[in-house]
């Protein structure tokens, strides 16, 4: 008798489908099928008929199902720089990580590499129009410039997902990125600290018309001009996250400005930035703050010549991205326009820990794929990553 009901339980809490729709409704299941699909052969009044009992019934489509029975094939462009490869390899890699299990979905990934951010980008983003495409991961170095084929792309519908910085003012799908005013910010914060609210200092970043770029140099400006008025910019470099680029312009601007107590690296072009300190003679004298975490760059925060960098977490980032295409390719929901990752700041003092779930999360697992950062990303849902962009 126990076994009877809880066997009658699930029946009753089993969600209803097609067919339950139909026979309430006294239609044929293909009549249904063509209302919830938006399909030709049924008359407007029946249609909605339709679709108002399923949201009453709060019905659920099998999509999967649906998926594997339209034999529909997607296929992503993803067009990312190949400088600064110590951050943008890694986005690339948060990418396959997800690609990777929805390859069975039928989406494939197609990759196209700019030489770096804000070079060869329009003519990436043109070839990947061309190549027919479903939707659309990139990074816009120079968003104004893509503008008219970002719009063709809205104009044909193709989702475009920004990651790493944003194109503002241009209608895309979605933006993932570390906050960056935030990031700036607390660099502005460390360094008055560690400098005792005194000094002068010099920030490199990339190309001042990537909005990331920006708006990290805004949220330090900012900081450091309410908090403490004491610090000042005594140049701002753009490298274009070019490494001999870097070298000469901060050689020139570290023999040309007396008395630098501080450099911010907004990007992770900071190991030339190192190299001309050296020649400086100013490794030692100087508090420097970088930006993202690699291999060459561990030992300078293990030794404190780097006081701090802060990590923008490109795995996550790359995941993210991806994840909100496929949904939105596959399942019909549309991700949250922005999606803020929070920055952390990595320290000589937590260095062997961000270290150590690093090479965790790049490790291969059988079958394919890597380890994922976020842990959650299998169970296909963008809200499990609510605590990653709060």
């Amino acid at each position: 008798m126990r076994r009877r009901k809880k066997s009658e339980a699930r029946k009753r809490t089993k969600p209803p489908g097609i067919r339950e729709i139909a026979q309430t409704l006294g239609v044929s299941i293909g009549t249904v099928d063509r209302a919830l699909h938006d399909r030709s052969g049924i008359n407007q009044a029946t249609r909605a008929k339709v679709l108002e009992l399923a949201e009453a019934l709060g019905y659920r489509p099998n999509l999967a199902a649906r998926f594997l029975s339209s034999r529909k094939q997607f296929r992503v462009g993803v067009n990312l720089p190949r400088e600064i490869a110590s951050f943008f390899d890694l986005v690339r890699d948060g990418i396959l990580d997800v690609a990777r299990s929805f390859e069975s979905n039928g989406v494939r990934v197609v990759y196209r590499s700019d030489p770096r951010l804000g070079q060869g980008e329009t003519e990436a983003l043109e070839e990947a129009l061309d190549d027919g495409i479903d939707g659309l991961v990139i990074a816009p170095g120079r968003p104004e410039g893509l503008a008219p084929l970002m719009r063709r792309a809205v104009a044909r519908g193709i989702p475009v997902v920004c990651v790493n910085t944003d194109a503002p003012g241009i209608e895309h799908l979605a933006t993932v990125s570390v906050d960056s005013a935030t990031s700036g910010s607390l660099v502005g914060e460390l360094m008055g600290r560690f400098l005792g609210g005194k000094g002068r200092i010099v920030v490199v970043t990339g190309q001042l018309s990537t909005v990331d770029h920006l708006q990290k140099l805004d949220g330090f400006r900012k900081e450091i001009g309410e908090k403490w008025p004491g610090l000042g910019i005594a140049a701002v470099v753009e490298a274009h996250d070019d490494e001999a680029e870097g070298y000469e312009k901060c050689r020139a601007v570290l023999a040309s400005t007396p008395d630098v107590a501080g450099v911010y690296v907004s990007t992770a072009n900071s190991i030339p930035v190192m190299r001309a300190l050296d020649d400086r003679g100013l490794s030692r004298g100087i508090t420097i703050i970088t930006t993202d975490l690699f291999p060459a760059l561990a030992p300078h925060i293990e030794s404190g010549r780097v006081a701090a960098t802060i990590y923008q977490r490109p795995w996550v980032q790359g995941q993210i991205a991806f994840q909100a295409i496929y949904k939105f390719l596959v399942e019909g929901v549309t991700p949250p326009p922005v999606n803020r990752l929070s920055p952390h700041v990595v320290m000589r003092s937590n260095l062997k820990l961000f270290l150590e779930r690093m090479r965790s999360d790049t490790a291969e697992i059988p079958g394919g794929g890597r380890r994922s950062e976020a842990r959650t990303v299998r169970s296909g849902s963008i809200a499990t990553f609510a605590d990653e962009v709060r």
